[in-house]
């Protein structure tokens, strides 16, 4: 397991969060590891923004992971080879374009730090994102928030289609077994990749339901803690 290591002149930067971003209050009851309203983006498509603190070129990702985000990512850090650091605030969205941005920024950005700020949450695809960073931080009070993700997510719709057509559901499952297991295999090799350690995959992602269930615990979301992000090399820096 890689030892977290101190990383030096960032905290003037951390400690500028406030600029764009505030912590949350409360917790879900529903998912009660995570905040009841996670401060994530809204915006339909990942926005990039570069901002200058100090000395120092930080770029914000903020909203959802869509199908052209690593392009723009990769065009915009072009665009300004000085940044050394970005900031994730967003809800996730497409799972293969968050792995694809992620070994973006390891394979082509060697260095970069990656950061989800306090008050900050980065939920799902965004993960990926993250985990592309060669130096990884998650500030005390950002939220690094994962699911197990899920091709049935419309309940009443697969319903539905069982109802309606038996061989049309045997066929959907199908089509939905082989693509989560293609899906889990790429994860699985993502975080090898990483350095990540493929316990967070199997002890914590996988734990988690799909779909909300009708019982008594009906969570689909959890937060890591510090020590499980460092415990999974999630992190693998601290501020000093």
């Amino acid at each position: 397991m890689m030892k977290a290591r101190i990383v030096r002149g960032v905290t003037l930067l951390g400690a500028a969060f406030a600029l764009v971003g505030a912590t949350p209050k409360g917790m879900d009851p529903v998912n009660p590891t995570c905040p009841l309203n996670p401060n994530w983006s809204d915006a339909p498509t990942m926005k990039f923004t570069v901002r200058n603190l100090g000395d120092d070129l930080v770029l914000l990702a903020e909203g959802a992971v869509d199908s052209g985000a690593s392009a723009r990512l990769d065009k915009i850090l072009t665009q300004y080879p000085d940044v050394g650091e970005i900031w994730f605030r967003s809800p996730g969205g497409d799972a293969q374009e968050g792995n694809k941005a992620g070994l973006l920024l390891r394979r082509k950005y060697k260095g970069m730090l990656t950061r989800v700020p306090k008050g900050w949450a980065c939920f799902s695809a965004c993960n990926f994102i993250f985990m592309g960073g060669t130096t990884r931080i998650v500030e005390p009070g950002g939220q690094f928030i994962v699911h197990m993700f899920t091709h049935v997510g419309d309940r009443e719709n697969v319903k539905g289609e069982i109802e309606g057509d038996l061989d049309g559901a045997v066929d959907m499952i199908g089509d939905i077994e082989q693509s989560s297991a293609i899906l889990a295999s790429e994860d699985n090799d993502f975080l090898i990749r990483m350095g990540v350690s493929r316990l967070l995959l199997t002890e914590v992602m996988y734990q988690q339901k799909a779909v909300a269930a009708r019982g008594k615990d009906r969570s689909t979301r959890r937060c890591l803690t510090q020590a499980e992000l460092a415990r999974y090399t999630v992190i693998n820096a601290r501020e000093e």
